[in-house]
């Protein structure tokens, strides 16, 4: 018999072709079964009904007309037409009954598979598998339903007479309309498959790109105790891992560990089998929740799986993963297109700038790049979604995907709880909505009909103004952007930008500041974390507790959050070089951070003070300048991110610069091996006097123009009175960066510069390109007109 004939199909007789048969999710098991398995990704088995059998389970309960009839009646635009065709149609599978041939053909597909697994009754997950579903253009996430610890034959049927029944759930009919599917034309194929039994262990989503901004060399996994639907649900955050993709080997044995991210999640509570079937919610313990919920090693092999499964498909692909609890295996259970950033070329490039000073009101993880604003609707349950109009901001604690049919018509979406990977926020970027995820207290800080500005243009950075704000967005062509014969690269320190920002034409980064990480991540002194045990202030040490709450020792989260922050950088635009400039804190804000007040001297004037290289080998400072050093080591060589090179600032003489370099290579961060660069600021008069010298011992400068020119002029660059003397463009100032670059060129020794000055004065850029300089970094925002300019000029 062929198998479209068939009732029922096993997942070896199913491929990628089979899609109009047993849908997306069930023909991608299928596939993934025959071909994958043998490259030892691990498959649950299972079965499907297929097409046919929907189309006869309604032919012989003579269901078809009665739902003509029902969405005759169906007006699109009112949300309760929507809520009654929805439950009419429902009712009318869900009151009918099987075919005795298909319930006999059902059941003894059921006890087959019974029999492989070695149980009477084995646990299966009935998995609705719609015929319009999983393909590139849409994804129908969470629109069908899926029922889980299903076992025992009468539970069998009834789930799947239910998840027939989901084809017309409110949010389906909602993203049917949405999408331009016939209601009427789709049929549905449930898969069933063996339970994965993850409610000992672990479960989640895998993304075989950067969901934000569509980069394509990194796997992005998500995982949490329990079943996965919290993930989705977005009832608790996960943990995040990054992989990065170029450095990950395809046989188990990697030559590096490239997790570049490892975010601990809030994962309070979980999904555990419930004995009468079914699932049942129950609190995690403090001391697992402090942990990950994988090994280092699971989350590379689930990385190398992801990887097998995009190259098979050729498409990014968003993948379902879980944990026997049992065996300890992992195994796949479900992979689809990602049908956001799979369809899309970046040929553009948009920035955005917000026209305010005004501090945000609330914070959250973003969801895409766009701006939305509107009055606030505050709700808190899905029995009042009718009260939802059009344009409005929804604010809830978090949406499952029962909310479609409202949030398609939102302005911007607002939540308490979730990830980047629940329901909300996947839905939300296909319908292009910009969305903020976790901000834990929206539905306290937000109130009915407030006005308000939701911005997700800054990364994961997610932020909300008061009123409408305004702002204006420029557009370029990636296509018409010019190449020069001087490098452009990027100053950056915002790690969550990284990944956006490499999309820009860029020669890589030239200035890549630690200062950022340690501020905004890392947050406490590293001398606070270095001597944390013989801190004696109780409020302190509880402060930096709570902070590093995961880290018995304290220098590990020093070096780790430290690490990820610079590899992500590094991992944004490998392999091109990336210049990771040593931490160049003044007193005045080392003594902001936490615990910073017992560690650093009140100085007159930091900006000339205890700062850059005299810091590194000073008795005191020593023991954070080498965790510093560790951090970038474990970039390199655990990561495997070479093209990090390394800066430093502020170094006054060349005996302070052949310090450094030897306590580097202590480290085993030692120059030239392994390709390792290291170069010194120009910033100070005596780089330049002794610019010989120090480019004996320094693989080449970068120049910093704002230091250089406050030392030449005698300009406190923090004094505004002052500013009017002169800035960089002053002739002394030109005259010092005409002999850096000369001599750069004669000894054949890197030259660029990574100051302020060409991205804020086009003649500056001009006169640098004249002078021969081999790189220019320069802020993001400035990077596209700059080339442009600088293109007109060559002409």
């Amino acid at each position: 018999m062929i198998k479209s004939q068939k009732n029922i199909l096993w997942f070896r007789e199913i491929s990628s072709k089979d899609i109009s048969l047993v849908g997306g999710k069930n023909a991608s098991l299928g596939e993934m079964y025959r071909k994958l398995s043998k490259k030892g990704i691990n498959i649950p088995d299972g079965f499907t009904l297929t097409s046919k059998a929907y189309w006869y389970f309604l032919k012989k309960n003579k269901i078809n007309q009665n739902l003509k009839e029902t969405f005759r009646k169906f007006n699109p635009q009112s949300l309760k037409s929507l809520q009654e065709t929805g439950r009419e149609a429902r009712q009318l599978i869900l009151k009918a009954d099987f075919p005795e041939d298909l319930k006999k053909e059902i059941l003894s597909a059921y006890q087959k598979l019974s029999r492989k697994y070695g149980a009477e009754n084995v646990d299966v997950a009935v998995r609705s598998s719609g015929t319009c579903e999983d393909l590139p253009e849409a994804s129908f996430a969470g629109q069908f339903e899926t029922f889980l610890n299903i076992s025992e034959e009468e539970n069998l049927l009834k789930a799947i007479k239910k998840a027939f029944a989901s084809l017309f759930n409110n949010r389906a009919i909602a993203y049917k309309e949405e999408k331009g599917f016939s209601h009427l034309k789709i049929a549905l194929s449930v898969g069933v498959q063996k339970m994965i039994r993850s409610d000992l262990a672990s479960s989640g989503v895998i993304f075989t790109l950067d969901t934000e901004t569509g980069f394509q060399n990194v796997v992005l996994i998500n995982s949490i105790y329990g079943l996965g639907e919290m993930i989705v649900k977005g009832m608790i955050t996960p943990d995040e891992f990054f992989v990065f993709k170029p450095l990950l080997s395809p046989g188990q044995d990697n030559l590096y560990k490239p997790i570049i991210v490892k975010n601990l999640g809030r994962k309070s509570k979980k999904y555990i089998y419930n004995r009468k079937g079914g699932l049942k919610e129950i609190k995690v313990s403090k001391g697992k929740q402090l942990k990950f919920s994988l090994t280092d090693d699971e989350i590379l092999t689930l990385a190398q799986w992801a990887c097998l499964i995009e190259k098979h498909y050729k498409l990014a692909q968003d993948i379902e993963w879980a944990k026997d609890g049992k065996t300890k295996e992992l195994f796949i259970v479900q992979s689809r297109p990602e049908t956001v950033h799979t369809l899309k070329k970046k040929k553009f490039f948009e920035e955005y700038e917000i026209k305010t000073k005004e501090p945000p009101i609330l914070r959250g993880t973003a969801v895409g790049d766009k701006i939305g604003f509107g009055k606030v609707r505050l709700i808190t349950d899905i029995s009042k979604i009718l009260q939802f109009k059009k344009g409005e901001v929804l604010v809830t604690k978090m949406t499952d995907p029962d909310w479609v049919q409202i949030m398609r018509l939102a302005s911007a979406i607002v939540t308490d709880e979730g990830s980047k990977v629940c329901h909300a926020a996947i839905v939300s970027r296909e319908l292009g909505i910009p969305c903020i995820v976790g901000t834990q207290k929206a539905t306290k800080v937000l109130k009915t009909g407030q006005l308000v500005t939701v911005d997700c243009t800054q990364g994961l950075n997610g932020r909300i103004f008061k009123e409408k704000v305004p702002y204006e967005i420029k557009r370029f062509d990636l296509k018409k952007i010019p190449k020069l014969k001087t490098k452009i690269m990027i100053n950056i320190g915002i790690p969550e930008t990284a990944f956006k920002t490499s999309f820009l034409p860029n020669d890589g980064v030239g200035l890549a500041r630690e200062e950022f990480i340690i501020a905004e991540k890392i947050k406490v002194h590293p001398l606070a974390l270095y001597h944390f045990n013989k801190i004696k202030d109780k409020a302190l040490r509880n402060k930096i507790e709570k902070i590093t709450i995961e880290h018995k020792d304290k220098k590990e989260y020093f070096i780790k959050e430290l690490a990820e922050g610079i590899g992500q950088i590094a991992a944004a635009f490998y392999p091109k070089e990336v210049i990771v400039r040593l931490s160049d804190f003044k007193t005045n804000e080392y003594v902001q951070l936490i615990g910073g007040k017992i560690f650093e001297p009140e100085e007159v004037n930091p900006m000339l003070g205890w700062r850059g290289a005299s810091r590194y080998y000073d008795k005191n400072f020593k023991p954070a300048f080498l965790m510093e050093c560790q951090a970038i080591k474990r970039v390199r060589d655990v990561f495997g991110l070479k093209n990090v090179k390394v800066m430093v600032p502020f170094c006054r003489t060349v005996e302070e610069g052949k310090k450094v370099l030897e306590l580097m290579k202590k480290t085993g961060l030692e120059k030239g091996k392994d390709g390792l660069k290291v170069y010194v600021m120009c910033e100070i008069p005596s780089n330049v006097i002794l610019a010989e010298e120090f480019l004996e011992i320094f693989d080449g400068m970068s120049i910093g123009s704002n230091d250089l020119t406050q030392l030449a002029l005698g300009i406190d660059r923090d004094n505004t009175f002052l500013q009017k003397i002169g800035d960089e463009r002053n002739p002394a100032v030109k005259e010092m960066i005409k002999k850096i670059i000369r001599l750069c060129r004669e000894k054949k020794k890197y030259c660029g510069i990574c100051g302020q000055a060409p991205s804020d004065y086009p003649e500056f850029a001009e006169f640098l390109m004249k002078e021969g300089i081999e790189s220019m970094s320069l802020n993001p925002d400035t990077v596209i007109k700059t080339i442009l300019n600088l293109a007109k000029q060559k002409r």
